[in-house]
This record gives structure tokens, C-alpha cells and sequence, in this order.
């Protein structure tokens, strides 16, 4: 059973692309009857914040998606620390006291930074004397140089993955103060939580080389590696936080009124798609539909503008969940929406009202705006629902119709229709003109689900006033 992880920094809010990952892993795990770890990567002191974990856990949380263990990086240098003197104590790393030297991309005039003469060459009692002496030191992987020795994994997306270790730099796993490096600290934490499978973004895929490179070093088996697609805004530059803002934020969404299974749904065909191209999916066939084949090689674009943050593709499938989820799972979600717009819910009617009108919404916020007259009776209403009250001798039709509601003995939809085609009958007027007119007065607006659900949606003593109030 595989153990995997989803391994974010709380340097930001959750990302888009950080929550597909959390998914990706999510559904392999539940799949194949694994165990989901949730790991903060938060030993950047200087960049970690508690508003970022918090945004974290509200993104996690509103996605609904669980896991089974919970660890923070800053609670395990010791165990990081151990592993690189473990590492150093086998001869594949050493001490490094070239001044100020910490940055591992660091570029030489002469091309790319590959280690600094001398320090690898320095003997074993010498570097233990000047450690001990107390000058600092970085301590660097001694990658194997001129041994023709090549570096491999195999990817679960991408394939066969190769890279000479001379093209490799010495790279840092403690830093001078004693800290250890992202490399450092990723690893020792995947070998002592025994993950087996990394899945994370495309942009990690040459660090893996070196983390292969820590593994061995370590004598552990290496995980297998899935690394996917990246994320991409409409003019092919990678989303990021800094350039394009709230538009790369799972809460975005969840405040432009989305069902998280309705994201979730959005955020897995970035990039992943099920052999027979379904797009709408619930978790359950999400789960047992995906498999690393169905992952594209190619990045996967978010469509969204200066106008409207919120991808089409998205509001469409948001839409789609709308009118197919249960009813029970929907109607804690409107009422929330409903209420934190003050409105006042109609108990008896309640699940009534929202399954007569889900079908034509594509947000939770709909049920608040669009759906004001369910719940309110101040209402705009519509220009072309003015015109269909303005029509001849629509008013009074409409006003007598509310009369004889009133004055029936039952309220259901058959016998609001046999009135209202009957007073049409003996009127002689089309039963459209009552039928739209209805719909008008009940609503504001001009279309909208039947006429006859919607008398029942509304209620007999709210259907009758606005029909006398015309």
C-alpha cells in the first residue's frame, strides 16, 4: 500500500497548483488503499507565516479531502541534521568553509557553478579541526566527478529521466548556520516517513537527480517519482502569486460560490484526463478513474482575464455539479450562502425551492441574487418580466387568479393548474398570458423553471400576495 505525501510551504496562500497536487496524491492514495501524509515544508523561518498555514488548512479543509498524518518539517532537524552527518560520516559529502559561499545555483564567470576547488580535496582531520575550531562551514553532497557515472529514475509521467553527474553541482545539505537545505530536509523526511511515491509539480523534476543522489547515499530505496504538468496562465507564463494574484488561489474560488467536488472536478482534467474524456465526475469516479497514464506531458493553461478571474471551463462544471449533486450534501451550502445574505429561509419549502431552481445556476451565490424572491420579498424586477405584467388586462387576470388560490380548499400543482386554465378557459384568453404573467409576478423575472413548481416553491400565502399586489 503506498505511502504518499503532499509536501507544501507556507510562504503564500494555497496555490492552484499545490491543490491539484494535494488531489493527484489524494486519489492514488484512496485508490490503492494507501496513506495521504500532510508534511509543512516550513524550514524557511524567515518566509514562513501563520496566515499562510492558516490559508493552507482553509483551502485543505474546504476541499473536503482528508489525510491520515500530520508532521512539520521545523519540528525535525534533528532528524535532518543526523541524516547529513550520516552522509558526511560515509565520505559522500563534505565541509565547505569558502566564505559566504552558501547558494548552490551560484554562476561562475567561467560557466556554471560546479563545486570549489580545494574543499573537496581537504582531508578528513583537517576539516574535523577547523569544525572544531569553530569557523563555519556548509556541508556539501560530494557528487561523483569523472567517474562517468550517470544519474537515473524512472518517472510515472514522464519516463526515463538522465543526467550526467558532472554536469551536477556539490549541492548543499546543511546550510552555514546549521539548517538544513530544501534537499536536505525533503529527503530525510520522505526515507524516515517511508513514502514511496513523490507526486508533485514538473518544476521539481531536476532536482530530483539530486534527491536520487541523497537516497543512495543514505542506502535507501528510492521512491518512484511522478512529476506533473505545470500550470500556466493564458499567455504561457507559469501562474505564480506575485504576478497574477488572487487568480491563482483556491479560496477565490470557494468565495466565487464553488462546490468543492466541482473544483476538485476542474483541477484534475488540468492536465489528467480519463480515457473516455469524460469532464463531469464525481470524487468516487474521479478516484477510480485516474492513473498516472492519463497525465499529459504538456502544461495545462487556466483561462481567466482582468475582467473575470474565474476560468469558463470551471463555472461550467460548477454549473454541472449544481443540478446533479444530492440534494442533502446541496442544501447545507445554500443555506449557508443564503444566510450570510441575511435572507430568511423558509423551512417547510426550503429543499423544495432549491431543487426547483438549481438547474439554472452556476454558483452558490446564484441561490442569493438570482434567487432573492424565494427568499425576500424586495426583488428587482426584470424589464421583460414589467412587460409581460404591462400586457392587456394581464394585471387583473393575475390579481383574480390570486383570489381563487386563495379561496381553494387544496394547493398543489394539478389544482393551481385546472384554476388557471380554467379562468383562461372562461376569459378566453391563451393560458401563456396567466402561465408567463405568474412567473413575473412571483419572480421578477421573464423565464425561469415552470410555473406550477414555482407556486409550489413559493408557498400559497406568498404566491397569493404578490399576485393580488400586481
Amino acid at each position: 500500500m503506498p505511502r504518499v505525501r503532499f509536501a507544501p510551504s507556507p510562504t503564500g496562500y494555497l496555490h492552484i497548483g499545490s491543490a491539484r497536487t494535494f488531489i493527484f496524491n489524494w486519489l492514488y492514495a484512496r485508490k490503492n488503499n494507501g496513506t495521504m501524509i500532510l508534511r509543512l515544508d516550513d524550514t524557511d523561518i524567515e518566509r514562513n507565516t501563520q496566515v499562510s498555514i492558516d490559508s493552507i488548512f482553509d483551502g485543505l479543509n474546504w476541499l473536503g479531502l482528508s489525510w491520515d498524518e500530520y508532521y512539520r518539517q521545523s519540528e525535525r532537524l534533528d532528524l535532518h541534521k543526523e541524516m547529513a552527518y550520516r552522509i558526511l560520516a560515509a565520505g559522500a559529502a563534505y565541509r565547505d568553509f569558502t566564505p559566504a559561499q552558501t547558494e548552490e545555483e551560484k554562476q561562475e564567470d567561467s560557466g556554471p557553478w560546479l563545486f570549489h576547488p580545494g574543499m573537496r580535496e581537504l582531508t578528513s582531520e583537517e576539516s574535523d579541526a577547523r569544525a572544531a575550531a569553530g569557523e563555519p562551514f556548509v556541508v556539501r553532497f560530494r557528487v561523483p566527478r569523472g567517474e562517468g557515472k550517470a544519474v537515473k529514475f524512472k518517472d510515472s509521467v514522464f519516463g526515463d529521466q538522465y543526467k550526467k553527474a558532472d554536469e551536477i553541482e556539490d549541492f548543499a545539505l546543511l546550510r552555514s548556520n546549521g539548517m538544513p537545505t530544501y534537499h536536505m530536509a525533503s529527503c530525510a523526511d520522505d526515507v524516515d516517513l517511508k513514502i514511496d511515491h513523490i507526486i508533485r509539480g514538473q518544476d521539481h523534476l531536476t532536482n530530483t537527480f539530486k534527491h536520487v543522489l541523497i537516497f543512495e547515499a543514505l542506502g535507501e530505496v528510492k521512491p518512484k517519482f511522478a512529476h506533473l504538468p505545470l500550470l500556466i496562465a493564458p499567455d504561457g507564463a507559469k501562474l505564480s502569486k506575485r504576478k497574477h494574484g488572487p487568480v491563482v488561489s483556491v479560496t477565490t474560488y470557494r468565495d466565487a460560490g464553488f462546490l468543492p467536488q466541482a473544483y476538485i472536478n476542474f483541477l484534475c482534467l488540468l492536465g489528467w484526463s480519463p480515457k473516455n474524456n469524460r469532464e463531469q465526475m464525481s470524487r468516487q469516479e474521479l478516484m477510480d478513474a485516474f492513473t498516472f497514464g492519463g497525465v499529459n506531458r504538456s502544461n495545462a493553461v487556466v483561462n481567466f482575464s482582468e475582467a473575470d478571474p474565474i476560468d469558463p471551463k470551471a463555472q461550467w462544471l460548477n454549473g454541472q455539479h449544481l443540478r446533479t449533486v444530492e440534494l442533502a450534501e446541496l442544501l447545507p451550502m445554500v443555506r449557508a450562502r443564503i444566510e450570510a445574505d441575511g435572507l430568511a429561509i423558509p423551512e417547510e419549502r426550503f429543499g423544495l425551492i432549491v431543487e426547483t431552481i438549481r438547474a439554472r445556476y452556476t454558483s452558490l451565490h446564484d441561490f442569493a441574487v438570482k434567487g432573492r424572491p424565494y427568499f425576500a420579498d424586495d426583488f428587482v424586477m426584470e424589464e421583460a418580466a414589467r412587460e409581460r405584467l404591462d400586457e392587456p388586462g394581464a394585471r387583473e387576470l393575475l390579481r383574480e387568479l390570486g383570489a381563487r388560490i386563495a379561496a381553494s380548499a387544496e394547493f398543489t400543482e394539478a389544482s393551481v393548474e385546472k384554476i388557471l386554465r380554467d379562468l383562461a378557459t372562461e376569459k378566453d384568453v391563451k393560458p401563456g398570458v396567466l402561465i408567463n404573467g405568474s412567473r413575473a409576478a412571483l419572480t421578477g423575472q421573464a423565464v425561469g423553471p415552470s410555473a406550477f413548481h414555482l407556486f409550489m416553491a413559493m408557498g400559497r400565502e406568498r404566491s397569493v400576495a404578490r399576485l393580488e399586489g400586481v
